[in-house]
């Protein structure tokens, strides 16, 4: 397989690749704009392998890409390219526009127009995975869960950028008979994740003493799925999924943000005896809440469990102790990450049109 990965330097799509390069004989190229969240740092591992190879571009650059796909001749695409948070998204819309629903048109024809002119048999085994979010499905009560054939309801910019994504690919492949398969994930967390996020960012929050922000009450609900078990769902789906599905992968860890929290805080404790500001709970701050803040997000994994025999292999305990090992071990990634254009400020609360 030679697989074109767009957003590669991004969180998800690193992990994606380094288990790709290290675990399979699959080559990769990687196109990724390197905006604020795209980070080669997270891929020195891989980077000298002979089968990586990076390629900085926009997927809106129609012509770039089809340079690169006429250079690259791929067998395969896996889209994970997106503006991805959310706070960002209420500051800012028009990137999330731009990228998420523009750019995927843009790959989208760029793919098509390469496997057109591919021959019969190549075409018959070009597939084009397009990885997309829980955040469509909009926000569940107490109880259920979202399933592959539940209604889209976004609330966000961001998750209304994605939904227009996914529809675009549904619209592809019913139109054109483009071969593609989607997957929905919930909540990622693991090594390398941008420090926006819950869980870097208490982390490292705690590290220096600032607050810990608290939305509302913390009684928001997510289902937390390890990175590198998201990873392996990824690569399943792209070899062995079939063509027009979805599949939704998650990590059976529904959890209130609160809980998550504390959790942070006691692993902490636990791993940093002497630390100055223990315990870390006292940092706890509640915070304004976030603008149409989803409740509660818990997907049923069950079709990719029964059909592929994926289930994830960390359970949140072990992946949570993972992820805080990993950011006390590596100071030198964060910091420079931290160094550059985000430093740990609250997002999300611009309610002006500018």
């Amino acid at each position: 397989m030679r697989l074109i990965i767009t957003g590669g330097a991004g969180f998800i799509g690193s992990a994606v690749i380094r288990y790709l390069i290290s675990q399979t004989d699959v080559t990769v190229l990687n196109i990724d704009k390197l905006t604020y969240a795209g980070n080669l740092d997270s891929l020195t591992t891989v980077e000298k392998s002979s089968r990586y190879h990076f390629a900085q571009a926009d997927i809106c650059d129609a012509a770039k890409l089809e340079k690169l796909f006429t250079e690259f001749q791929p067998t395969a695409v896996m889209h994970l390219a997106a503006e991805s948070h959310v706070d960002r998204s209420i500051d800012g819309p028009a990137d999330f526009i731009q990228t998420n629903i523009i750019g995927t048109y843009t790959l989208l024809e760029a793919t098509r127009a390469y496997w057109q002119n591919l021959s019969e048999v190549a075409k018959k085994e070009f597939r084009f995975h397009h990885v997309s979010t829980d955040e469509v499905y909009g926000s569940l009560g107490e109880t259920g869960l979202f399933t592959e054939i539940t209604a889209y309801q976004p609330n966000s910019p961001y998750s209304a950028s994605k939904a227009s994504s996914d529809h675009l690919v549904r619209a592809w492949h019913h139109t054109y008979n483009f071969p593609v398969v989607t997957t929905n994930c919930s909540n990622n967390y693991g090594p390398y994740q941008f420090p926006e996020k819950l869980i870097p960012l208490i982390i490292l929050n705690a590290l220096v003493g600032k607050s810990l922000p608290v939305y509302g009450q913390g009684e928001n609900v997510r289902d937390w799925l390890f990175v590198d078990d998201h990873a392996r769902a990824l690569c399943l789906v792209l070899q062995q999924g079939q063509l027009g599905e979805t599949y939704n992968i998650g990590g059976h860890n529904e959890k209130k943000n609160i809980d998550v929290i504390h959790t942070l805080c006691e692993t902490l404790d636990e791993l940093l005896p002497n630390a100055q500001y223990k315990p870390h709970h006292q940092l706890i701050a509640f915070v304004a809440d976030r603008p149409g803040h989803d409740l509660r997000y818990a997907i049923d994994a069950s079709k990719i469990q029964k059909t592929l025999g994926w289930q994830p292999q960390e359970t949140f305990e072990t992946g949570l102790r993972k992820t805080v090992q990993w950011y006390l071990e590596n100071e030198t990634w964060w910091q420079r990450v931290q160094n550059g254009a985000y430093r740990g400020e609250r997002l999300g609360l611009n309610t002006m049109i500018t």
